[in-house]
């Protein structure tokens, strides 16, 4: 009985599990990149290099670096919206790019640009997201009351998407994102640009989706998040990878007093 047990609570752990392995991804220059980088001959360009880490259910895994390093990219490429040059990434026991489709369906990523429909209102772009997934009537009206309840949203939920403030976009953003209860999401850079207020919202949100089980993957520019939310890290640099270990390790080892300065040592340094 026990044996059983263990092996079904195994079984789930690994199905929600994302592992990236050996990961590269390459860009082929166009002309007038190839002038803006004043050398013709360099076609390519290295996003990703040879990248692997595992990110596990009920743990925040925060993955840092400075613009250009390769955390969108990286990002994109575990939500099937970018193709790896090489290497694999597995999310819930599925290959990325074997079985795309699948992944979508129980995977939710959400980036700074929201790309909503200015002329529906909040509701209406939730629903629509909704009715793609294939929700019920009951369990969206379920989902709907948790997540406005949890973002604050009840208060705009029917205004039109041209007329909210940023901070209130990217709560419909999440909401949308993450209608379908999915059991990997991936936040990319969620409260760039919002204030303290919508900040907060979405950090409580990220919070609940870890007591929830979920497998969280987190990109941010703001140390206090990182420092406040993250449970593992991999701190990334020129498209490789620098650090990747629990962030009680990396602190254990910081030369510096803050994380932030640590940061700035290990990827300006290695510059």
């Amino acid at each position: 009985m026990i044996t059983g047990l263990l092996y079904n609570f195994r079984a789930q752990w690994f199905q929600k599990m994302i592992e990236v392995q050996h990961l590269t991804k390459e860009f082929t220059l166009n002309r007038k990149q190839r002038k803006e980088s004043g050398n013709y001959h360099h076609r390519k360009v290295t996003a990703v290099n040879n990248v692997s880490f595992k990110c596990v259910p009920g743990k925040i895994f925060g993955l840092i670096g400075p613009n250009g390093a390769g955390k969108t990219t990286i990002l994109r490429m575990i939500a099937t919206m970018l193709r790896p040059t090489s290497g694999t990434i597995y999310v819930q026991n599925e290959d990325c790019t074997k079985h795309p489709e699948k992944i979508r369906e129980n995977l939710g990523f959400l980036s700074n640009n929201t790309g909503l429909y200015d002329r529906l209102t909040a509701e209406e772009m939730i629903r629509y997201y909704a009715d793609l997934y294939g929700i019920s009537p009951s369990r969206y009206f379920k989902r709907r009351k948790e997540l406005y309840s949890l973002l604050n949203m009840n208060d705009f939920a029917n205004r039109r998407i041209a007329n909210l403030s940023s901070g209130m976009k990217q709560k419909v953003s999440i909401a949308r994102t993450i209608i379908h209860d999915p059991s990997v999401v991936v936040f990319d850079e969620p409260t760039t640009g919002l204030d303290v207020l919508s900040s907060r919202a979405i950090v409580k949100l990220i919070l609940r989706c870890r007591e929830e089980g979920k497998t969280v993957i987190f990109s941010s520019h703001r140390m206090a998040e990182v420092e406040n939310l993250c449970d593992d890290i991999a701190i990334l640099h020129k498209g490789e990878i620098f650090f990747n270990d629990t962030f009680e390790s990396f602190k254990g080892q910081m030369k510096s007093s803050t994380l932030e300065e640590d940061f700035i040592r290990l990827t300006v340094g290695s510059s």
